[in-house]
């Protein structure tokens, strides 16, 4: 009976994470659920059962060294790893002088050294036998600088660097690497960060979050580049991002901080 792939997704239990994960599962993979929340991972893992998966529920704060050392064994105990989903994040609104300093390093340990300790970890197992896959969800917010979200447009630009880099060390021994970078997506992310959906974006920039998801597993799928943006319209932002100088951008995210 041939073995069925595993998946590990962060941040599984809400938002992209939960549909990475609901995903996943139709697409025949069994799943290492890794969030804080113990009891909404439980509820996940029982839904993905439905679907033959078998989902294992891993409680676990990334942002300390004991939940990443909670995943990385997790991972060592499977022995074996087809892909893993760095997911895990949040953001913050306000000046990064007047937003806590324990809620910036929390951001820069999730952002950042979550997904470094946890693909090295992911690698380990990958190597061996030349196969699987690392997808990180970076951001839109990964081309530009914004003001109002120093740390998660400088985190985000990490993740997407990094995984642009890490792309071509792998690709030779057949692990695929991926950096998603939605726009604003309809999930709990924002609710969190009492985030006035109507006043910050206009309808027309909302994705759908199962969208979002369908569009990275299937550039993943077919071979795709490393950066996925889903949505006509963020490609098309993300163009001009790359192309318009300096200065306007700069005048850009100096109006909108100010306006709000």
């Amino acid at each position: 009976m041939t073995q069925r792939p595993l998946a590990l997704v962060t941040g599984a239990s809400s938002g992209i994470g939960a549909v990475f994960s609901r995903k996943l599962a139709e697409r025949g993979y069994d799943l290492l659920l890794v969030a804080r929340d113990g009891e909404r991972l439980a509820t996940l893992a029982s839904e993905l059962a439905t679907f033959g998966a078998g989902a294992t529920a891993v409680s676990a704060d990334l942002t300390t060294d004991e939940g990443l050392a909670i995943a990385e064994h997790a991972m060592r105990a499977a022995g074996r790893l087809d892909l893993l989903v760095n997911n895990a994040g949040f953001g913050t609104t306000g000046s990064f002088a007047a937003t806590p300093l324990a809620q910036q390093d929390a951001m820069l340990r999730l952002h950042v050294t979550a997904v470094n300790r946890l693909t090295h970890a992911a690698l380990q197992l990958m190597k061996p036998v030349r196969r699987g896959g690392i997808i990180t969800v970076s951001s839109v917010a990964s081309f530009v600088n914004s003001a109002g979200n120093v740390n998660y447009c400088a985190t985000k630009a990490w993740q997407r660097s990094f995984s642009e880099g890490l792309s071509l060390e792998l690709e030779p021994l057949g692990i695929r690497v991926q950096a998603l970078c939605p726009g604003f997506t309809h999930t709990e992310f924002h609710q969190r960060m009492a985030f006035d959906q109507k006043k910050s974006a206009p309808p027309w920039m909302w994705l759908d979050a199962a969208t979002v998801v369908e569009t990275s597993l299937r550039q993943y799928e077919n071979g795709g580049p490393v950066i996925c943006i889903p949505g006509a319209q963020y490609r098309i932002l993300v163009f001009l991002a790359r192309h318009i100088p300096l200065w306007i951008k700069r005048r850009l995210s100096q109006r909108v901080y100010t306006r709000e």
